[in-house]
């Protein structure tokens, strides 16, 4: 159930995600426990072995460490409560047999939004250039391999064009927009979430406007209104613009590579009669 191709992305994705959490765990001290952890991963398997019918575990355990990373609380039923929400709403709110939310960040807003004792905090990651940079290098390979560094660059390079603009216009020190730039948790949001093969628009000329819409929104959250987590929110709020990009401009859907066939008893080279 767990066999991939060598050339599935979710291969280096659960690698970046876990070698993420690790870090945040050991170095960056977060506020996470264990069971947290093995709650959240554990639940967004269990649906998807219940849903999937075994298929796909592999995007369960991403969702899992996604949430893991994004979510805070200071309970236990927090994060297996956002895992069911994530994965079922992947088998249930669906157009078109492809999911309209992006799993993890229905989950984080899940959290914000309605569960008391629940947070996510941006800063956990603090703003030095080494840890940006490395989630950078790890997200260009992920992104790379899934055929979806348009809609990370796309959207990294909008967000960064909105702040740089009202750093000028507030004649603000250009120091700012690096300090914006080495946002841990940003640049796990363009090379995570919004690039998710399975809930961004398929042709790429729509993946820019989509990036661009996403960008436009959440500056407009964060700047104009005051009010934390512009990526987060305005990814879920432009969800309905991916089903009219995917209908205005057509283009194949995406799917993951197919793992081998396991070798066994049928595989073996026939015996040569006596």
């Amino acid at each position: 159930m767990l066999r991939l191709s060598r050339e599935d992305p979710r291969i280096l994705q659960l690698a970046f995600l876990g070698s993420l959490l690790l870090f945040g765990v050991l170095v960056r001290d977060f506020s996470l426990q264990p069971v947290q952890v093995a709650l959240c991963l554990g639940t967004a398997l269990g649906w998807q072995l219940a849903l999937g019918k075994g298929r796909n575990l592999a995007s369960a355990a991403i969702t899992g460490l996604g949430l893991s990373l994004l979510v805070r609380a200071d309970n236990l039923w927090v994060h297996p409560l956002c895992a069911t929400v994530a994965v079922v709403a992947k088998f249930t709110l669906r157009w078109q047999d492809k999911a309209i939310f992006n799993p993890a960040n229905l989950g984080v807003l899940l959290a914000m939004a309605l569960l008391p004792g629940a947070w996510t905090s941006p800063g956990q990651w603090g703003h030095a250039w080494i840890i940006a940079g490395w989630i950078l290098m790890l997200g260009l390979g992920v992104t790379l391999r899934a055929g979806r560094m348009d809609s990370a660059l796309g959207f990294l390079a909008c967000w960064l064009a909105l702040c740089a603009g009202r750093i000028g216009w507030l004649g603000q020190n250009w120091a700012v927009l690096g300090h914006q730039f080495t946002t841990g948790s940003l640049v796990l949001f363009s090379f995570f979430m919004i690039s998710d093969p399975r809930t961004t628009p398929d042709h790429r000329a729509a993946r820019y406007v989509h990036a661009a819409t996403v960008a436009l929104v959440a500056f407009t959250w964060q700047f104009g209104l005051y009010r934390p987590h512009g990526p987060i929110v305005a990814l879920a709020l432009c969800t309905p613009l991916v089903p009219l990009l995917d209908r205005l401009l057509r283009a194949a859907r995406h799917q993951w590579p197919t793992p081998p066939p396991p070798r066994g008893l049928l595989d073996a080279p026939a015996s040569v009669p006596s």
